[in-house]
């Protein structure tokens, strides 16, 4: 398997369990709650981190015809539930294509700037990844403060990995 087929997986399993979070919001119109100190609703996270991988792994890496507006991802309300999922999903598809990228092009340029410096296409991803799952805890930690719930979802499971293989029983 290749590394960028093990990133992707991993990306996959997290958009998963972002489509799992937002999900678990009992009243929708919670997910664009705010409270003073949290400039970021859970929705405005969603849109923020499926637009982050359908512009970076979906347009630049794969050549899809996404148009990010990353304003719009921060400023949005109130949009459905249901078009926060598809946005999720199109994410989904756009991680899917990642394994198209070869293991020699890691160590290349990534093919646009970032934050004002150019890094190798795998740091970049990487740091995708991390992006990810700090801003995947955000949503956790709103949904749990706007809900009451305590209970996890299960969010970054070890076995939704493609290495994952049950452990025989002694």
């Amino acid at each position: 398997m290749t590394t960028t087929n093990w990133i992707s997986v991993m990306m996959a399993r997290d958009l998963r369990a972002l489509r799992r979070e937002l999900e678990a919001y009992p009243n929708e119109r919670d997910i664009w709650r705010v409270q003073p100190g949290i400039s970021n609703s859970a929705g405005n996270l969603a849109l923020h981190l499926a637009g982050n991988l359908q512009h970076f792994i979906g347009t630049v890496l794969s050549g899809t015809a996404y148009v990010r507006d990353r304003d719009a991802e921060f400023n949005r309300r109130d949009l459905p539930r249901a078009e926060l999922l598809r946005e999720i999903d199109a994410a989904i598809a756009a991680v899917a294509l990642l394994p198209r990228v070869s293991d020699a092009e890691l160590s290349k340029t990534f093919p646009q700037p970032v934050g004002g410096v150019t890094l190798a296409t795998g740091d970049f991803l990487m740091h995708l990844a991390a992006h990810f799952t700090w801003h995947l805890g955000q949503v956790d930690y709103h949904r749990r403060l706007f809900t009451g719930e305590a209970a996890p979802i299960r969010a970054v499971l070890p076995s939704e990995l493609a290495s994952a293989q049950p452990v025989p029983k002694a």
